[in-house]
Protein backbone atom coordinates (compact mmCIF):
# COMPACT_ATOMS: atom_id res chain seq x y z
CA UNK A 1 0.00 0.00 0.00
CA UNK A 2 1.20 3.40 -1.29
CA UNK A 3 1.37 6.64 1.68
CA UNK A 4 0.48 8.23 -1.61
CA UNK A 5 -3.15 6.71 -1.62
CA UNK A 6 -5.44 8.94 0.51
CA UNK A 7 -5.92 7.78 3.81
CA UNK A 8 -9.60 8.43 5.71
CA UNK A 9 -10.85 8.66 8.57
CA UNK A 10 -14.56 8.78 9.86
CA UNK A 11 -15.52 10.25 13.49
CA UNK A 12 -18.29 8.61 14.46
CA UNK A 13 -20.37 9.74 17.63
CA UNK A 14 -22.16 7.17 19.99
CA UNK A 15 -25.78 7.43 19.22
CA UNK A 16 -28.09 8.79 21.82
CA UNK A 17 -27.92 7.51 25.21
CA UNK A 18 -30.17 7.49 28.30
CA UNK A 19 -29.83 8.70 31.82
CA UNK A 20 -30.18 5.82 34.18
CA UNK A 21 -28.52 5.82 37.64
CA UNK A 22 -25.29 4.86 36.79
CA UNK A 23 -21.44 6.03 35.93
CA UNK A 24 -21.59 8.05 32.90
CA UNK A 25 -19.06 5.50 31.55
CA UNK A 26 -21.96 2.78 32.04
CA UNK A 27 -24.82 4.75 30.18
CA UNK A 28 -26.47 2.20 27.74
CA UNK A 29 -28.35 3.97 24.52
CA UNK A 30 -31.72 4.97 24.39
CA UNK A 31 -34.77 3.50 21.97
CA UNK A 32 -34.34 6.03 19.91
CA UNK A 33 -30.04 6.15 19.75
CA UNK A 34 -30.70 2.35 18.81
CA UNK A 35 -32.63 3.11 15.95
CA UNK A 36 -30.31 6.11 14.72
CA UNK A 37 -26.80 3.43 15.65
CA UNK A 38 -28.47 0.93 12.83
CA UNK A 39 -29.30 3.72 10.37
CA UNK A 40 -25.97 5.40 10.89
CA UNK A 41 -24.06 1.80 10.23
CA UNK A 42 -26.22 1.74 6.56
CA UNK A 43 -25.42 5.42 5.84
CA UNK A 44 -21.67 4.18 6.40
CA UNK A 45 -21.49 1.43 3.74
CA UNK A 46 -23.20 4.33 1.67
CA UNK A 47 -19.64 5.47 1.34
CA UNK A 48 -18.30 2.89 0.46
CA UNK A 49 -15.16 2.82 2.25
CA UNK A 50 -13.95 0.03 3.44
CA UNK A 51 -12.53 0.17 7.16
CA UNK A 52 -9.36 -1.52 7.76
CA UNK A 53 -9.88 -0.66 11.85
CA UNK A 54 -12.17 0.54 14.03
CA UNK A 55 -11.41 2.30 17.51
CA UNK A 56 -13.96 2.34 19.73
CA UNK A 57 -14.32 3.95 23.28
CA UNK A 58 -14.96 1.90 26.31
CA UNK A 59 -18.19 3.02 27.18
CA UNK A 60 -21.19 1.14 27.39
CA UNK A 61 -23.01 3.84 24.85
CA UNK A 62 -20.00 3.86 22.35
CA UNK A 63 -19.41 -0.05 22.43
CA UNK A 64 -23.83 -0.26 21.78
CA UNK A 65 -23.58 1.62 19.16
CA UNK A 66 -20.70 0.10 17.16
CA UNK A 67 -22.64 -3.56 17.62
CA UNK A 68 -26.09 -2.45 16.10
CA UNK A 69 -24.04 -0.03 13.24
CA UNK A 70 -21.44 -3.06 12.23
CA UNK A 71 -24.19 -5.34 11.63
CA UNK A 72 -24.86 -3.28 8.39
CA UNK A 73 -21.31 -3.34 7.34
CA UNK A 74 -20.54 -6.21 4.47
CA UNK A 75 -17.66 -6.99 6.33
CA UNK A 76 -16.34 -6.50 9.93
CA UNK A 77 -13.02 -4.48 10.12
CA UNK A 78 -10.81 -5.15 13.11
CA UNK A 79 -11.90 -3.52 16.13
CA UNK A 80 -9.57 -2.19 19.03
CA UNK A 81 -11.91 -0.72 22.40
CA UNK A 82 -9.64 1.96 23.79
CA UNK A 83 -10.65 3.52 26.95
CA UNK A 84 -8.35 6.77 26.15
CA UNK A 85 -11.27 7.65 23.61
CA UNK A 86 -13.69 8.19 26.77
CA UNK A 87 -13.22 11.58 27.73
CA UNK A 88 -10.51 12.61 24.99
CA UNK A 89 -9.47 16.16 23.60
CA UNK A 90 -8.61 16.46 19.71
CA UNK A 91 -5.31 16.42 20.61
CA UNK A 92 -5.50 13.25 22.65
CA UNK A 93 -7.62 12.03 19.94
CA UNK A 94 -4.92 13.09 17.39
CA UNK A 95 -2.27 11.07 19.59
CA UNK A 96 -3.94 7.88 19.66
CA UNK A 97 -4.31 8.31 15.68
CA UNK A 98 -0.79 9.00 15.36
CA UNK A 99 0.06 4.98 17.15
CA UNK A 100 -1.81 3.71 13.74
CA UNK A 101 0.12 1.02 11.93
CA UNK A 102 0.08 2.00 8.40
CA UNK A 103 -1.01 -0.35 7.21
CA UNK A 104 -4.85 0.35 8.31
CA UNK A 105 -5.53 2.71 5.11
CA UNK A 106 -9.43 3.77 6.41
CA UNK A 107 -10.16 4.15 10.29
CA UNK A 108 -13.30 4.41 11.79
CA UNK A 109 -13.31 6.48 15.51
CA UNK A 110 -16.06 6.08 17.76
CA UNK A 111 -16.19 8.27 20.58
CA UNK A 112 -18.01 11.39 22.62
CA UNK A 113 -18.44 14.86 22.30
CA UNK A 114 -17.13 17.67 22.41
CA UNK A 115 -14.08 15.61 21.56
CA UNK A 116 -15.09 13.86 18.32
CA UNK A 117 -16.41 17.23 17.17
CA UNK A 118 -13.65 19.24 17.94
CA UNK A 119 -10.91 16.52 15.84
CA UNK A 120 -13.40 16.82 13.15
CA UNK A 121 -13.10 20.81 13.65
CA UNK A 122 -9.41 20.68 13.97
CA UNK A 123 -8.29 18.55 11.56
CA UNK A 124 -10.31 20.05 8.76
CA UNK A 125 -8.40 22.64 6.82
CA UNK A 126 -10.52 22.53 4.09
CA UNK A 127 -14.48 20.88 3.17
CA UNK A 128 -15.65 19.65 -0.09
CA UNK A 129 -19.26 20.74 -1.41
CA UNK A 130 -21.67 21.49 1.71
CA UNK A 131 -19.93 18.89 4.11
CA UNK A 132 -18.55 21.65 6.57
CA UNK A 133 -21.47 24.07 6.48
CA UNK A 134 -23.88 21.42 7.19
CA UNK A 135 -21.52 20.24 9.95
CA UNK A 136 -21.26 23.60 11.22
CA UNK A 137 -24.85 24.27 10.85
CA UNK A 138 -25.92 20.65 12.30
CA UNK A 139 -22.95 20.37 15.35
CA UNK A 140 -22.46 17.02 15.92
CA UNK A 141 -25.60 15.17 17.22
CA UNK A 142 -25.73 11.90 18.89
CA UNK A 143 -24.71 9.00 15.75
CA UNK A 144 -22.88 12.04 13.68
CA UNK A 145 -20.16 11.08 11.49
CA UNK A 146 -18.15 13.20 9.46
CA UNK A 147 -15.31 11.50 6.62
CA UNK A 148 -11.98 12.96 6.29
CA UNK A 149 -9.22 11.97 4.11
CA UNK A 150 -5.35 13.31 4.14
CA UNK A 151 -2.03 12.70 2.26
CA UNK A 152 0.53 10.78 4.50
CA UNK A 153 1.51 8.40 7.08
CA UNK A 154 -0.35 8.17 10.29
CA UNK A 155 2.61 9.79 12.33
CA UNK A 156 2.10 12.79 9.91
CA UNK A 157 -1.45 13.45 10.93
CA UNK A 158 -1.35 16.85 12.33
CA UNK A 159 -4.27 19.81 12.79
CA UNK A 160 -5.20 21.26 9.51
CA UNK A 161 -4.00 17.88 7.08
CA UNK A 162 -7.42 16.74 6.56
CA UNK A 163 -10.26 17.17 4.10
CA UNK A 164 -14.11 16.86 4.78
CA UNK A 165 -15.33 14.91 2.43
CA UNK A 166 -18.88 14.11 3.69
CA UNK A 167 -20.76 14.58 7.18
CA UNK A 168 -24.09 13.07 8.51
CA UNK A 169 -26.32 13.22 11.04
CA UNK A 170 -29.92 11.42 11.89
CA UNK A 171 -32.95 13.53 11.59
CA UNK A 172 -33.71 15.59 14.76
Amino acid sequence: MSVAEPRRIVLFRHAKADWPQVTDHERPLADRGRMDAAEAGRRLTDTGIAFDLALCSTAVRTRETWKLAVQEFPQRPKTVYEERIYEASPGELIALLNETPDDAQNVLMIGHNPGIQGLADVLAGSGEDDARERMTRRGFPAAAFAVLSFDGTWKSLEPGVATLRDYWAPAE
